[in-house]
């Protein structure tokens, strides 16, 4: 690895091996000068960076997600894509809109279609969530259908939410990680990731995957323009709070409780 500053080199375990320019320096030592150590964890495809050696490790935080989803098939994925929008609302706005499915019978129409709401349940845990989103049966067959439940022994949607800022959207085969970035009180960028068990030599030409990312944009682009308008409301002079539905949000509760308890 070479800093593009001054061209300085270290090796893959952190240790400087050239500094240009440097020799002779009094008390120069090259050993004192190792690349600062992170904590690394895998899960599947996805990889964990930890820059606080205080926080807990991710085992703790993860707790038996990787049991939960095992049937999705997520550590067998491979990388395929990734997207990412810049939208202009607090990263809490974005969480907090993730959190629920309150909103989905007005917002999204189309997700509405593939989700049975009736038995959509949240399931909080200590650092994260876990949405259940039963698929709606299809009888007599429908082209415009997204996921089919007969084709799966795992017939729901699961959407899971960890502290602070990571999300996953897990389906059996696919699945989407959300990390949200904040870029200011009032901005935020969310960067998609799609992950498979069979990806697509091509997801921009595979007849399924742009069906699937056309599916996808349109859910994100709703969520985005509510998303929006939500922080523009926040600045409203009238706007004091709501109250939580607690069929709908103990999600949302759980995510402001955590915060509460980290910021104060």
């Amino acid at each position: 690895m070479q800093c593009r500053y001054h061209g300085w080199t270290y090796g893959l375990d952190g240790a400087l091996q050239r500094a240009p320019g440097m020799e002779g320096v009094e008390s120069f030592k090259p050993a004192d000068m190792h690349l600062v150590p992170v904590k690394v964890t895998t899960w599947g495809p996805l990889v964990f960076a930890n820059l606080d050696g205080k926080a807990p490790p991710l085992a703790e935080m993860m707790e038996d997600i990787p049991s939960r989803v095992q049937a999705f098939g997520c550590e067998q994925m491979q990388y395929v894509m990734s997207r990412s929008w810049d939208i202009a609302c607090n990263w809490k706005v974005y969480v907090d809109n993730f959190l629920e499915g309150y909103h989905v019978p007005v917002v999204h129409p189309g997700l509405h279609k593939e989700l049975d709401m009736d038995n959509y349940r949240v399931e909080p845990h200590r650092y994260f969530s876990i949405q259940h989103a039963p698929l709606r049966p299809i009888h007599g067959g429908n082209p415009d259908r997204i996921y089919d439940p007969s084709t799966t022994d795992s017939p729901e949607a699961v959407y899971l939410w960890m502290f602070p800022n990571i999300m996953l959207n897990v389906y059996l085969g696919q699945m989407q990680t959300n990390v949200v970035i904040p870029l200011g009180h009032d901005r935020c960028r969310v960067v998609f990731d799609w992950y498979a068990t069979n990806p697509p030599v091509d997801a921009a030409t595979d007849p399924s995957w742009t069906k699937l990312l056309a599916f996808s944009a349109e859910v994100q682009d709703e969520d985005i323009e509510i998303c929006e308008s939500v922080q523009r409301n926040l600045r409203s002079r009238v706007y004091d709070r709501g109250r939580y539905s607690a069929r709908h949000e103990n999600g949302v509760h759980h995510f402001h409780s955590l915060l509460h308890e980290f910021l104060t």
